[in-house]
């Protein structure tokens, strides 16, 4: 299956450094907590590395009186916010900024059954109803506005971001976990390397990485690379890294959590040690808790921990800003509050998920710039985009789905969400990517329906992306 594609560089400018590095620390915070939750002390050193962790303080007067009940249980609701402190030993990945900030906000809920485990993301650009919070440690505070989401880091610290979440989300958080990235390489080469799945070759300067399509393990400075590199991959967008880097965070946990890492103590123990030396947690999250918690997990296998974005779509008021779907994120959020599971969730009819489709457009119109508002709308699905690029010939009068044998399987669930599309089989073509040709006769996508909730099922840290 020849492309034909014209692939057009990215006209926009180089992103600044503080928005270049912010997907870099969501990987991080995400790899680093799941890997101290999950893997947490399974040997007999966890009293060694106590003295890794730093500790911030969070009180009740930080939080307010009208917090969310805690669901009975011992289920665990953990924040997960990724630091951008630029001095010391961090002065090398950026300019130096004075203070923190951060792009990074997650939540980690392990079920009270601890037969599952969800990892909630919510995206950096998300506008939102942001509640008051009080000055503390030379911050100035927050009044209550509607903002992004990240802003109650910057005026209130992470008590604040704390306090946010649990009023957007009503989940009632437990502890939280600032990560900082130095032990980002030293975690990947503790472990052996991070194996990957891509499906073009990549050739990014600004990354200084040059890889081949296909499997293949990434080491540290590779692994680096590959979190920051976004223009030279896929659509470009940050959605499409962010889904690039929950299936990276995915394999790093699997990796984390197989009998070749967990048997051998002492690449566990080079984890742990990069793991705990890049934390900050509150004095309630200590060791022991971790070590608990670990014990108590030894059942939980990589199946058992989904992936999950909270769904949203681009704002129509402020460009460039994200807002919730609904009633898609009031679902997740209740089922992470309930400590429910999303593997009994009901959504469409779709024969494969949607996260498990990769895609490549080929705008066939004269449109300028409808190839990338297809890839917007597809991604706000969960669908992911390995290219945008232009037919070979234009204008192509209907919109063509191209699919070879082992992707006819993907075949229903992107229909299922076209107004329109003529269906043409490849022959000889292997690959598991769909093409999707635009043509003069698209009017987009159908409307999403109030119970589709496919949104909220994410993905498992089986995840493989050469089987996608």
């Amino acid at each position: 299956m020849s492309s034909g594609l014209v692939d057009a560089p990215p006209s926009e400018p180089s992103a600044p450094p503080r928005r270049r590095r912010r997907w870099l620390r969501w990987t991080i915070a995400v790899a680093v907590t799941v890997v101290l939750l999950v893997a947490g002390v399974a040997v007999g050193v966890y009293a060694k590395l106590t003295g890794n962790v730093k500790h911030i303080d969070v009180t009740d007067d930080d939080l307010g009186a009208t917090r969310p009940p805690k669901v009975a249980g011992t289920a665990m609701n953990v924040l997960v916010v990724g630091s951008d402190q630029r001095d010391g030993k961090n002065a090398k990945y950026g300019h130096h900024i004075a203070g923190e900030r951060t792009d990074t906000i997650m939540l980690v809920h392990v079920s009270s059954k601890r037969d599952n485990a969800m990892v909630v993301s919510f995206p950096r650009d998300s506008l939102v109803q942001l509640p008051a919070c009080r000055a503390t440690g030379g911050l100035p505070g927050q009044r209550p506005h509607l903002g992004m989401i990240n802003e109650s880091f910057n005026s209130g610290g992470i008590a604040c971001t704390w306090k946010t979440i649990e009023t957007l989300t009503h989940i009632r958080i437990d502890h939280f976990v600032k990560v900082d990235f130095t032990g980002f390489k030293s975690m990947v080469n503790a472990i052996g390397g991070v194996e990957i799945c891509l499906p073009e070759p990549v050739n990014d300067k600004k990354a200084l990485l040059h890889l081949p399509a296909g499997r293949q393990t990434l080491t540290g400075e590779q692994a680096l690379g590959y979190v920051r590199a976004r223009y030279s991959m896929g659509d470009g967008s940050d959605i499409g890294r962010i889904q690039r880097q929950q299936m990276f965070i995915a394999s790093m946990v699997k990796k984390v959590m197989s009998g070749e890492t967990l048997t051998d103590p002492a690449k566990l123990l080079g984890i742990l040690d990069a793991g705990t030396k890049a934390v900050t947690t509150d004095r309630g999250l200590n060791l022991g808790v971790m070590k608990d918690l670990a014990t108590s997990l030894q059942g939980l296998n990589a199946g058992q921990i989904r992936f999950i974005t909270t769904p949203w779509h681009y704002s129509l008021t402020q460009p460039g800003r994200v807002e919730w779907v609904q009633p898609q994120a009031g679902h997740l959020f209740q089922i992470v509050a309930k400590d429910q599971s999303v593997q009994g969730v009901k959504g469409g009819q779709a024969k494969v998920g949607r996260t498990k489709i990769q895609i490549e457009l080929r705008n066939g119109t004269w449109r300028s710039g409808l190839g990338t508002q297809v890839a917007a709308a597809l991604e706000q699905r969960g669908y992911h985009i390995t290219k945008i690029g232009d037919s070979a010939r234009k204008p192509q009068p209907k919109t063509t789905l191209l699919y070879g044998p082992n992707g006819e399987t993907r075949v229903p669930t992107l229909t299922n969400d076209l107004q329109t599309s003529t269906l043409r089989k490849v022959a000889g073509a292997q690959t598991n990517r769909l093409v999707l040709v635009i043509g003069s006769d698209w009017t987009g996508l159908k409307p999403l329906r109030a119970d589709d909730t496919e949104s909220i099922k994410g993905f498992d840290a089986t995840h493989d992306t050469c089987a996608t």
